[in-house]
């Protein structure tokens, strides 16, 4: 029977395995269940259903299938059984976008308690259990599922189902301790795309028994939370230059900002401005003017990464956060083209379209660089309405009852362009490539720093033209090629 335990009104919900004896084992806080509704009432957890132990395994899923059915909002579900760092459940509850995840753990080497998973491209595209077989798995689950608000109908018919084959006895000799790893079983077989949230070097273990309740807990105390959120804010898949050369010394700052409770969107705010000052400075189209332009620039495209690390650091993330800093960042340079061709044209003749036509090519580059955005932002939009559709319209890509997998669970084998692109992804040198060939906003903030520190605002616009053009293009084939897979 659920019972339920209100906290602080937020956006997700949790429901708590209480299902297991081992969900009341003792701790310094209690039972094990307890531990885990103290570390639930930190996190933006809107309410905390318990479902307690029933007549088995089917009555356990219906449980969670009733609660999914009546949900407004993600659902976390986390069995009580369980210790782990709070950061490691943040990792999850607290991402932003509140989609379908899975905490993992690339150490692959699974257990009863660690059902084998294989992650591609970020996702979990296969779930195993005692029943349920991975070829290749390459990673294990850890027990923390959270499952997004369009994904609630498929959660609840998959607990449904899952609880009619138990009862039935069609899943083999399954128990209680299993249902959340049958659920993500179900859910990767039914189409659902589920993230894989990666625990890193956190812990985060179910547990049995009182002395391995015990080990575990002690375990804790070998991992530095605070470093290892301060080290999660800093994104691991940037672009070359702010993973180099800003990244390395800007994660220093994101202490300091929160200790002077600066928000995100202050930070943003900073960043405008200083980037303002590099296009007032650009405009005077001196030598020292353009040097320290390209200073201030770098400076503004600090203060850009660090309102992103601050963000997921403090987790104050919002939807106008995320517009604001978009929009900042096109505002930004565009403002910089502005006062490149204004101090390449101060001291020289005015022609048409300025000296050496620099206003034409100020427009053009600015042009490029809105169909560049709108291809990104276009295709991303695309992307996410035809996972949608997909969503609701796909049929369970594998059944629950076979038992082993023979395919790859309705992930189509990638050749061609496609299947060569995600091969370089694994080579360190051709990823990087890959990065800097798209010319992302790292790459562009340096591009225009440098070329008018060291030559002119005419030579930035070509180089930008030029760069920009070509990966326009590659972004081009690559979006065709991902629509056409």
């Amino acid at each position: 029977m659920p019972d339920s335990l209100t906290h602080e009104s937020t956006a997700t919900s949790a429901v708590v395995l209480a299902t297991t004896p081992a969900s009341r084992l003792s701790c310094a806080d209690g039972t094990l269940l307890d531990r885990i509704g103290d570390q639930l009432a930190t996190l933006p957890v809107r309410d905390v259903q318990v479902v307690a132990a029933g007549t088995g395994l089917g009555a356990d899923l219906r449980g969670v299938a009733r609660l999914a059915r009546i949900s407004t909002g993600a659902i976390a579900v986390v069995p009580a059984d369980l210790v782990a760092h709070t950061e490691a459940l943040a990792l999850v509850l607290e991402h932003p976008s509140r989609d379908t995840a899975a905490l993992v753990s690339h150490d692959a080497s699974a257990a009863p308690m660690r059902p084998p998973v294989r992650i591609e491209g970020g996702r979990v595209v296969a779930a195993g259990s005692s029943f349920h077989l991975v070829p290749e798995a390459n990673a294990t689950f850890r027990g923390v599922l959270q499952v997004g608000e369009a994904d609630l109908a498929g959660l609840a018919d998959v607990a449904a189902e899952l609880a009619e084959l138990a009862d039935g006895g069609r899943l083999g000799p399954v128990t209680s301790v299993e249902a959340i790893d049958l659920l993500l079983v179900g859910l990767v077989r039914s189409g659902i795309r589920v993230r894989a949230a990666s625990i890193g070097p956190l812990h985060c273990d179910r547990v049995t028994a009182q002395a391995s309740a015990d080990a575990a807990i002690e375990r804790l105390a070998d991992v530095d939370e605070s470093r290892v959120r301060l080290n999660t804010s800093v994104k691991a898949d940037d672009g070359f230059f702010a993973t180099h050369f800003v990244s390395t010394w800007s994660r220093y700052l994101i202490r300091p900002a929160a200790r002077l409770r600066l928000t995100p969107n202050a930070v943003t705010g900073i960043s405008i401005g200083l980037a303002v000052l590099a296009a007032v400075w650009f405009s005077a189209g001196t030598r020292e003017a353009q040097v320290a332009g390209a200073v201030l620039l770098y400076l503004s495209f600090v203060l850009d990464c660090l309102d992103g690390q601050l963000a997921r650091f403090t987790r104050s993330f919002s939807p106008l956060g995320a517009w604001v800093d978009a929009m900042a960042d096109r505002l930004k340079e565009y403002v910089v083209y502005v006062g490149l061709a204004f101090g390449y044209s101060a001291a020289l003749p005015w022609e048409n379209g300025g000296p050496d036509g620099i206003w034409y090519l100020a427009v053009a580059a600015m042009i490029l660089q809105v169909f560049r955005h709108s291809v990104d932002f276009a295709f991303a939009g695309a992307n996410s309405d035809a996972g949608r559709i997909g969503a609701a319209w796909a049929k369970p890509a594998r059944s629950l009852l076979e038992s082993a997998d023979g395919g790859r669970y309705g992930v189509p084998k990638q050749g061609g362009m496609l299947g060569l692109a995600h091969r370089m992804e694994r080579e360190s040198l051709t990823r990087w490539m890959k990065k800097i060939i798209v010319l992302p906003i790292g790459e562009r903030m340096a591009l225009i720093a440098i070329t008018a520190a060291v030559f002119n605002a005419r030579i930035t616009f070509l180089a930008l033209l030029v760069w920009g053009g070509v990966a326009a293009c590659y972004t081009l084939v690559g979006r065709m090629a991902r629509s056409m897979s």
